[in-house]
This record gives structure tokens, sequence and C-alpha cells, in this order.
């Protein structure tokens, strides 16, 4: 039996800060040192914060994240880490570096990349080819990235079976609801199925529309959580484990056959031994940890508030300002700002016209005296028949609509962006998911505004993390008469919701199947959902959805980052297809087109050049070689031909015509399909 001590540095990186996440990252292997860990692991890209995206496309990026690793390795005596970076060889990829005493003893190259949902690894990283398994002081270990450990017949399981008896799983594992304990479910179940020892450290703070939410922990080799790190916090997570023994020796022949079974041909296991550097002498005691617990509502309040927090703090904001109506979902943001940014720096504007009722202001301004803000009231009836004025001539003859209704919203937005202007507060909009899902929102209007607090949060969610956080408060920091008042604009006399939505208690339900779920127009309604109400939802909200300011995500799939389908395209035809249950996720004529249009503008665009060096850009296309043969020397033309029954087909002439269809075939073959 052998005793290793292991740091998981659940840290707060920020995409491109190189040299802020590389202070963290010393500063916490100086702590794990002081500990005297034998090993600290960092999260997924630790060093250049995840997702760097388009970043990676520029090769001083590149060349300034290896320069920080170098740092990082200089700060390592008496110490071995697993810190995330991005390697660069003939290509770049989402590595793990295993650095101890001071030198750089191997790198790990992630296998599997994710391609679907908000992740788009494809576009940026190779994969790797090998299955390192080290040595430590008599302990072996294997490392591996994220989705490596998802795969069941992924690189953990090789290394388990190569020997392994502890693996480290680095991770950017976005939040969405429920997903941690899922996550919790399916690594136990791994460590459990492998019989080995599992450390998950996973990586937190926001990025744009992402939350990455922590709960770093270690599973044991019976699926059991031995330790767990905190939701939504940096936390510095450091525990004794026992490792004896072999953990997969029974049937040697039978795991022999497995492993050639899982390793390619172009792939190999490798054994590499680690000189032990820690620091001799006992090791301090280590404190008890308390277990952790947050209820659902919690979770997601959280995420709100860390996604908030972290996207006007990093973009440098001094403040937020927010348009106050009374209602709920302004309530519910300047409630997640003032406890996410401060009191001192959230400021509310009340702007009544002569629609706005008494009690909208009389809640409005209660609400701003609960929460210790500063709360501004600027008219708009002035401003408003200014408007009307200038407009009457060209108006004239037509019927009071809409458009008066928004004009309304749009002053109220200029007025929000020239506060914005002159004193640099970020405008939070207070759209919430189910209003701007079918488009009830007004462009340039409610929806002018730098990050969306709640476009991931359905109305009837709002309500309930509303009195989540009044429970909690013990008293109505949120008055209540917000909370059971019927919702409403107040843009013309007596409007409500109800007006231009189902009651979102219908609602709701179809935009989680839709939006989240996938679910076709037929699927949905046999569920027993109301016709109208589907319909309204798939044919509502495209074009404006893809204008949206990023938001915080609470839900699996984020609209915002992967639904944009709607937006570029015939917004009639797609919803025809849809009702029709026609267009499928990577099936289909209009995928073909996809391909085919998209390798055209690779090959023209000069990124299959045949020596490579272009086309590290879209490394996917590496992975057909084909492809990178190809060189037309003639126009290459695609010709569309719409069918009786609404399909598409294609036709492609030109040179090389017959190797590009096949190329195309091949390509398609090669992606990872949708989950």
């Amino acid at each position: 039996m052998k005793n290793l001590r292991i740091a998981l540095a659940q840290i707060n990186p920020t995409v491109g800060d190189l040299s802020g996440n590389t202070k963290k990252i010393i500063s916490c292997i100086r702590k794990a040192r002081s500990k005297k860990a034998d090993i600290v692991a960092f999260p997924e890209l630790a060093v250049t914060g995840y997702p760097p995206e388009d970043l990676l496309l520029k090769r001083q990026f590149v060349k300034d994240n290896l320069e920080a690793l170098h740092r990082i390795k200089e700060a390592s005596a008496e110490i071995t880490a697993v810190v995330g970076f991005v390697d660069e060889d003939s290509g770049i990829y989402n590595a793990a570096a295993l650095i101890s005493g001071g030198r750089l003893v191997d790198t790990y190259h992630k296998k599997h990349l994710p391609n679907y949902g908000v992740f788009d690894e494809y576009r940026y990283f190779r994969a790797g080819r090998r299955y390192p398994v080290y040595n430590l002081g008599g302990i072996n270990i294997g490392i591996n990235i994220c989705e490596d450990i998802w795969n069941e017949r992924g690189p953990a399981r090789v290394q388990a079976l190569a020997g392994a008896q502890l693996i480290i799983n680095i991770n950017a594992s976005p939040y969405h609801m429920g997903k941690a304990l899922f996550r919790e479910r399916l690594v136990s179940s791994r460590a459990r199925e492998y019989g080995v020892i599992i450390a998950y450290i996973n990586t937190i703070g926001g990025q744009d529309e992402l939350v990455f939410d922590g709960g770093s922990f270690i599973a044991d080799a019976g699926g059991e959580i031995l330790v767990k790190g905190k939701y939504f916090s940096e936390d510095f997570i450091i525990a004794d484990i026992a490792i004896g023994g072999k953990t997969r020796g029974s049937k040697p022949h039978k795991d022999k056959k497995e492993l050639k079974s899982l390793v390619a041909t172009d792939e190999r296991i490798e054994k590499i031994d680690i000189p032990s550097v820690t620091a001799e002498g006992p090791k301090p005691k280590i404190a008890k940890r308390r277990a952790v617990s947050m209820t659902v509502n919690e979770k997601v309040y959280n995420a709100l508030m860390l996604g908030t927090r972290d996207y006007v703090t990093k973009n440098g904001f001094r403040g937020v300002v927010i348009g106050m109506s009374g209602g709920v979902d302004s309530a519910l943001v300047t409630t997640i700002a003032v406890d996410s940014l401060g009191r001192e720096n959230v400021h509310g504007l009340f702007m009544p016209s002569m629609y706005t009722s008494k009690e909208s202001r009389e809640d409005a301004h209660a609400h701003a005296g609960n929460l210790g803000i500063e709360i501004i009231t600027i008219p708009v009836d002035a401003i408003f028949r200014a408007y009307l004025e200038t407009l009457s001539e060209s108006f004239r003859g037509t019927e009071t609509d809409i458009t008066e209704e928004n004009l309304q919203a749009r002053i109220r937005g200029n007025i929000l962006m020239a506060f914005s202007n002159k004193f640099g507060w970020l405008v939070l909009t207070t759209g919430n998911k189910s209003e701007m899902s079918v488009g009830y929102a007004t462009l340039y209007g409610d929806m002018a505004g730098g990050f969306a607090v709640i476009k991931d949060v359905p109305k009837t969610l709002v309500y309930e993390l509303c009195r989540w956080r009044n429970k909690k408060e013990g008293r109505d920091l949120i008055p209540e008469r917000i909370l059971w008042k019927e919702p409403t604009a107040e843009l013309k006399p007596g409007q409500k919701d109800t007006d231009s939505l189902p009651p979102y208690h219908l609602l709701d339900p179809v935009l989680k199947a839709y939006v989240e779920e996938d679910r076709s127009f037929d699927e949905i309604i046999k569920t027993g959902c109301d016709v109208e109400c589907v319909r309204k939802v798939i044919k509502n909200g495209g074009p404006l959805r893809i204008q949206e300011a990023p938001g915080a995500a609470g839900d699996k799939d984020n609209p915002a980052r992967i639904r944009k389908r709607q937006a570029v395209s015939d917004n009639q035809q797609v919803q025809e297809l849809l009702m029709e249950g026609s267009v499928g996720r990577g099936h289909g004529a209009g995928c073909r087109i996809f391909f085919a249009v998209f390798l055209m503008v690779v090959l023209f665009g000069g990124y299959a050049c045949t020596d490579g060096r272009d086309s590290e850009k879209e490394p996917v296309f590496r992975q057909v070689p084909e492809i990178r043969e190809i060189r037309p020397q003639k126009p290459v033309k695609i010709k569309l031909k719409r069918n009786s029954n609404g399909s598409y087909s294609w036709e492609l002439t030109g040179d090389n015509a017959d190797k590009i269809i096949e190329a195309d075939r091949k390509l398609r073959k090669s992606l990872p399909p949708n989950p």
C-alpha cells in the first residue's frame, strides 16, 4: 500500500490572460508544495483559459502560451504538476503538461475532441495518438483530458488496462442544470468499472455564454466520492489517498486482448518513470473538508451570479445599469447584479410612460430601497410625444400598432445606452428565455445591452429563483406583489403578456422540448402540448435570437451559442421543414449541400494546401487525405435544384468534381455523431 498526497487547483482562468493565468498557476504550485503534495493538477487549458477559440489561429498566441508554460516549469521544483495548455507540433493540441522537478517530463494530447453543442474543438486541434502511463514513486498514473473519460472505450480505460492505478482527468466542463450530478455518476461508474481512483479537476468561471461550475472531486476504485470541491468558486482541494497493488491484474490475458482491440495500429501505450521530487520530512495535517451541497435553484442562481460577475469584471467595466420596470424579470436581474457585483456598482433607471402603473412605480422603488441601490427616474412621455409628432406626417392614415409600442422600448434603450457611454456602465438586459425564444422582445429596445443575465432562464424558473432568493434572505427582498401580479410590458392600455403569448406554464414545456431537446413538431404534439403554442414557438423569434447579447447558460444547450440555423436561412422554408420533420441533425440533402459548399470554400480558400501548413486552421480536413490532394485547376460549379417534395438535390461539375464528391462523403463519415 502506497500513499499519495494530491492537490486539485480549481482556478478561474481568463481566456487570453496568459500572464494572469500563469501567476494563478504558480501561486497554487507554491501552495501545494507548502502542503508537501506529491502532485498538483490544474484544469484543461488552464494556461490559455477555455475556450480560447480563434485566438488559437494566432501563431504568436500559441507561442506565448508555450513561453508561459516554461515559466511554470521553472517554478515547479520539488513537486509534480499537471497543467493544461496548448501544445504545438506540426499542428496544435489540447494538451496536459506533466512537469516534475522543474522539467517537462512528458506531454499528453487529448484524444477525443468534442464537436457538438457548445464545443468546436475539431476546428482547432489535432487528436492525440498516445496512451502514457507514468510511474511516480511506485504508483502508476494515467492522465487524460475532459471528453477522454466520457468515452467508455477511451484513454482512461486503456490506461487502466495498461496498469494505471490513478487517473487524473483535467476538465473545462460547462454547467447546465443537472450536469454536476450526472458528471459525478459517470466518473464514479468509470472508477468502479476500471478499478482505479479518479481525480476529476474542473475549472470555474464565466466566459461569455458559458459558465464553469467547478465541483472537482476524487472517486475511489469503488466509485465512492472521497472529497469534493466547491461549486462556482475557486478552491484548493488536497487529499491523501492510499493506493495498493495492481488494480487490474486478475485476468491479464483478457486485459491484453481488450487492449489490442482498443489501441489502433498507429497508436501506442508508453510507460514513463517520474523521479520522486517531493520535499522530505513529515507532511502537514490536512483540514477536514465539509460536504458540499446545493439545491437546483441555488446552483442556477450561483451560475447566473458567476457568469454576470466574470463578464463584467473580466471586460473591465466599472459598473452596470439596469432598466427597472417594477416587473419580475428586471427584479431578478437587479438582485443578481447586486449579489454578484456589490450594491455600489449597480445603478437602476426607472423610465415611466403614460402606460406605467402606480404599482410598478412603487414596486421598482421599493425593490431598489431593499437592495440599497440608487434608482434614477427619467420619464419618457415627452420623448415619445416628440417621436410621434416627427413621424405623424409619414404615419398619417395608419392605425396605432406595435410600432408605437416598440418606439417606447427603443427610447428606453437609448437612455440606458447614454448612461453606459457617459459613465462606463454595462447595460444588463432583462429578457428571459421564454420571451426571447418566441421573439417577444424589441430589437434595439429591451434587447439593447451588453449582457443578458437571464436569457437562458424560462419565465417559470424566473419566479422560482425570486422566491428562492426571498426565502434565503428571510424577507421579501423582491416585493411580494412583483411575484403575483400578471406580467405586462405596459406599452399600451391594459396590456398583458398573454395578449401575445400562451400562458408561461404552457409555453415553457414546449420551449424545453423544441429548443433544448430538439424535438420535432409531431413529437411535441404527442406529449399533449397545445398545437398553436407549438406553432408559435417554431415560427417566431429566429432572427431576433441571433442578435441577442451574450448571457450565462443555465440549460443544457445555450440557444444563443449553438442555435443559428433559422437566422441564416429562408425562415419560412425552415419552419415548413421543421413542421414536416424533414430537418435532421447531420442528415439529408441540406447536410450534403453544406459540406459540398464548405469543402469548396476550404479548397479555394487555400486551407487544404498540399504542404499542410495552412490547413492547420481546419485540422479536421487532414483526417481525409484525399482532400489534401485536390487542387482544382478549373472552376468547380455547384448546381442546386429544389425537388417537387421540397427537398434539394445538387450537382457538381468541373475539374476533379468526382474527387471532391468522394472526399465530401469521407469527411462526413469522419465527423463524430451528434449526441
